[in-house]
């Protein structure tokens, strides 16, 4: 009977709707978990950091430090791994003067808490907060990084860092998932939206984008995009034949970020 069919499709579809809700966290997030005796090891200047956000929640990172920095980065990376990976790129930073504080989401690493947009953005600003007791906002840089650019971009919108500086950023985390689950109702099912675009008009400081022209899974284009809503200075460095992981095999992303940082 059509009319059972229909049910059963419906059926189908609901249920499917109600599993990607369930396990998004499982496609969107790929924390590498560290035990809380884990020792970094690095053959440079670098400190451990613990942010007690609240009770439950404590946030881990790493300080890599240079001798007179010119300033401080505050870097939020890509969704896999934990700063243990990530702390090789530091070097980018330190190598042109600057600080750089790398940190680590919940549930990746060493750090605790449930996540939700909520207290991811949260998590933020209070990492935020806590270092600018020792470096005056002036001269500290936001930088995302894939998934964290929509973290830095939301920073930026409600404080005055020096810069933001963002990396294969998305128009919206939304958009993204959207690109190959668009017969599903993701305004309905998506916990973490993290809408980058709609920050971008509130932020006064300069913002610099910078993006592979091959990246398949962000396309370059939602960098040019997120630009045209920044009232402050902005500027977009493409990275010809680079994609979303290859990025520092490019010299030409190395001299992007040094113009950048000398700005």
């Amino acid at each position: 009977m059509w009319w059972l069919t229909i049910l059963i499709v419906i059926g189908a579809y609901l249920a499917l709707s109600f599993v990607i809700f369930l396990i998004q966290e499982y496609f969107l997030f790929h924390p590498e978990k560290l035990p809380p005796d884990f020792q970094f090891s690095y053959n440079r200047p670098f400190e451990e950091l613990y942010f007690e956000v609240k009770e439950g929640v404590r946030i881990n990172g790493l300080h890599f430090k240079t001798e007179n920095p010119r300033g401080m980065v505050l870097y939020f990376h890509g969704n896999t791994r934990s700063v243990k990976g990530w702390g090789k790129f530091s070097l980018d930073f330190t190598n042109n003067g600057y600080d750089v504080v790398m940190v680590d989401y919940r549930g990746f690493g060493k750090s605790t808490g449930k996540r939700s947009e909520y207290g991811l953005k949260n998590d933020a600003q209070f990492v935020y907060h806590e270092l600018t007791r020792k470096f005056p906002e002036e001269n500290l840089i936001l930088y995302g990084r894939s998934m964290g650019s929509g973290f830095a971009a939301k920073l930026a919108s409600n404080n005055s860092p020096r810069m933001l500086v963002l990396e294969c950023p998305y128009y919206s985390l939304f958009s993204v998932a959207n690109r190959y689950l668009f017969l599903f109702p993701l305004s309905y099912v998506m916990r973490f939206k993290l809408r980058t675009f709609q920050w971008m008009r509130y932020i006064h400081v300069p913002v610099y984008c910078i993006h592979g022209t091959k990246d398949r899974l962000i396309p370059f284009q939602s960098s040019l995009k997120l630009v045209k809503d920044v009232p402050a200075k902005s500027e977009v460095f493409l990275i010809e034949g680079a994609g979303h992981n290859d990025l520092p095999d490019f010299p030409e992303y190395h001299e992007a970020l040094r113009t950048i940082l000398g700005a």
